[in-house]
């Protein structure tokens, strides 16, 4: 079963769930907001896509962190902000069986999924 996580209102997301509506992609969605994340998971995702792709520096969330929440990031510190506040996770995060996707680019969900 292919789940697609992240934030109801996101506009990457709609883009992303009409994506799988036009293609006919059975899924199952996951808000991280609202339903929070599961340390076990986001730990994989860290290991299967690389932290530094999951942690979503562009969004208003982490820019108005403290610069010294933003110092020094690691692995562990990443996932301790994406945890604390799941609107740091890049959006769409996509698991599908053959694989993980991070954010949403048609002509990736196309080779994956089409």
């Amino acid at each position: 079963m292919t789940t697609i996580y992240g934030i109801k209102n996101c506009t990457t997301m709609k883009k992303a769930r009409a994506w799988l509506d036009e293609h006919q992609v059975d899924y199952a969605f996951h808000d991280y907001k609202t339903a929070g994340i599961d340390e076990t998971r986001l730990r994989g995702w860290a290991d299967a896509a690389g932290w530094e792709k999951l942690l979503n520096r562009a969004g208003t969330t982490f820019r108005k962190l403290p610069d010294e929440k933003k110092a020094d990031l690691d692995r562990d510190k990443a996932i301790a902000l994406m945890l604390e506040q799941p609107s740091m996770i890049k959006r769409p995060v996509l698991e599908a069986s053959d694989g993980l996707l991070v954010g949403f680019k048609p002509e990736e969900y196309e080779k994956a999924l089409g």
